[in-house]
């Protein structure tokens, strides 16, 4: 048999092992096999077990903001190195790959929209970039996002999305904890709602910071949110913490967030919470 030899379906033998490849994608929740297009469609939400996986902060924007709406803001800033920090390499060198493979400039995109016809002040954390480390330049961008509602007294709809501080900063990135509560509470005198998305993770600094200080906490299901991880503390602790510890549906029985949503009743819950709280 020669090798451009057909199988009974009239298909290439060699052709045939790669048929379905890339069709499907596994849930890493329930197994089952996805198609991607059906993935995508429910907007990264598993059809099948309702698993909640991560989509990108451009496409948080898109599901949000009315079309046409979104201007983004303080995208110039660019991350300084004070500390002259290396690892396995310079910082500046991790900052300038983290720039070139994500397209955006730091982990935070922040800027202004409208949700259901009303102005907000939107910021979507970039997990994408360093793993939604924040420094500097993330701080900023929030004190700013922040002082813009106050000015403006528009609400402030920010989605956290982040590892924590960004260790390459030292002390530098913990001081943004301060600066963003600080802001946070400018934001409060001035009578602007801050509602608080909390996403899968939300962790370290950030979740240390302003990210529980909304006027409403929002969680998507399953989300883990928490200063240090499960593990570190079982290990610091030496005890088995609960079932579902730091998950969403722990915080809400606890009293720790306001309420759990569905990724596709976001912006729904969302612009319900601006007419309400914006009056």
């Amino acid at each position: 048999m020669s090798e451009f030899a057909k199988t009974k379906a009239g298909v290439d033998a060699s052709e045939k092992k790669t048929l379905g490849q890339g069709l499907f994608q596994k849930c890493d929740a329930c197994g089952d096999p996805v198609k991607k297009e059906d993935f995508e469609r429910n907007l990264g939400v598993c059809p099948a077990c309702g698993a909640h996986f991560h989509i990108a902060a451009e496409a948080w924007i898109d599901l949000l903001a009315d079309e046409g709406t979104w201007t983004a803001l303080d995208t110039e800033l660019v991350a300084a190195d004070p500390l002259g920090f290396v690892d396995t390499k310079a910082y500046p060198e991790r900052i300038e790959a983290a720039r070139q493979s994500t397209g955006v400039n730091d982990a935070i995109l922040a800027g202004t929209a409208r949700i259901a016809g009303r102005p907000v002040q939107l910021g979507v954390f970039v997990f994408r970039f360093m793993g939604g480390s924040m420094g500097s330049v993330v701080g900023e961008v929030i004190t700013r996002l922040m002082e813009r509602g106050a000015e403006l007294e528009q609400p402030v709809v920010l989605l956290s999305c982040s590892g924590g501080a960004r260790m390459q900063e030292g002390s530098l990135s913990l001081m943004q904890m301060a600066k963003t509560v600080a802001a946070r509470a400018k934001l409060r005198d001035a009578g602007a709602p801050f509602i608080s998305v909390l996403l899968n993770p939300t962790t370290g600094g950030v979740a240390a910071s302003f990210a529980l200080q909304g006027d409403v906490n929002i969680a998507e299901p399953g989300a883990l949110i928490g200063f240090a991880g499960p593990r570190v503390i079982e290990d610091t602790i030496r005890q088995q913490l609960p079932e579902g510890f730091q998950r969403a549906e722990f915080l809400l029985e606890h009293g720790m967030i306001d309420m759990i949503s569905k990724r596709r009743d976001m912006r729904d819950n969302i612009a319900r919470l601006v007419e309400y709280l914006a009056g």
